[in-house]
């Protein structure tokens, strides 16, 4: 930053000092996202700008451990324009891609850089909540049958039905009245 010293002169004949900035600065370079977060297989964009003026005239990604990245891979496409640059990563690899990539911008006044946090998941990992709850409702399943299957059953003789409450009630009220009604109230 160029500081510029003015000289006023006020009605007290007193100096007034003041300090103005030339608004000329080296890039302040902001992540668009401090944590990206991708799925193998797809494609990952890292994205950083540059609010501070003049604009940047030279754009470069690195990554962590590997130095300078290149559009020429195949891999990895850079695409900046003024005071905005952003990194495709095609084909995601939890291996190759997670880690640490970091945008420098280049201007007249100096440089800047931010860093970009790259997590790469597996395809699986959205399968895992659901095949825990699958295994959940397995297991409770399971222990309902056999449940069921230890409890005690009804005793019945064999060969014989065990009668229905209605027809239990039909049958003692002819017995003792000798009337003969067929009505069953369920409850």
């Amino acid at each position: 930053m160029l500081p510029a010293l003015i000289w006023l002169q006020g009605s007290t004949s007193e100096f007034y000092f003041f300090f103005c900035s030339s608004g000329l600065v080296a890039p302040q370079v902001v992540a668009y996202k401090k944590s990206e977060h991708g799925n193998e297989g797809d494609t990952g964009v890292l994205t950083c700008k540059n609010p501070s003026f003049p604009a940047v005239t030279t754009w470069s990604w690195y990554k962590s451990g590997q130095g300078r990245l290149e559009n020429a891979s195949g891999r990895y496409i850079i695409k900046s324009s003024g005071n905005k640059t952003e990194l495709r990563i095609h084909k995601l690899d939890i291996e190759q891609d997670t880690g640490d990539y970091f945008c420098n911008a280049t201007n007249s006044f100096g440089s800047g850089d931010a860093t970009v946090n790259l997590r790469v998941r597996s395809r699986l990992a959205a399968l895992w909540p659901f095949l825990g709850i699958v295994a959940e409702v397995l297991v409770l399943v399971t222990i309902i049958f056999i449940y069921e299957k230890r409890r005690k059953p009804d005793e019945v003789p064999d060969g014989k039905r065990a009668p229905a409450p209605c027809e239990e009630q039909v049958q003692s009220m002819n017995s003792t009245r000798g009337i003969f009604r067929s009505r069953c109230f369920a409850l």
